[in-house]
């Protein structure tokens, strides 16, 4: 059943959004998550790193794993 939930950007207020230590320092391609609003949302909460203002987009937790997981194995390609 799909989940209706809807992310607002009121909603995350108290993120702490951190990318990953493998982004270069030259602000391209990079993707933020808020991992300390997990818990609270039951969801990742995921932006564009170059568009802090911009939509957001939660992941469920287990979702989120497998797409982190699916990149490690290479099952995405490059783009």
């Amino acid at each position: 059943m799909a989940n209706n939930r809807s992310l607002r950007a009121t909603d995350l207020s108290g993120a702490d959004w951190r990318k990953s230590s493998y982004s270069g320092a030259n602000e391209g391609q990079c993707v933020e998550i808020a991992a300390n609003l997990v818990a609270s949302h039951g969801m990742v909460p995921i932006r564009d790193s170059k568009a802090p203002t911009g939509p957001i987009l939660g992941l469920r937790v287990d979702a989120f794993s497998s797409f982190v997981a699916g990149i490690k194995a290479g099952q995405l390609g490059t783009v």
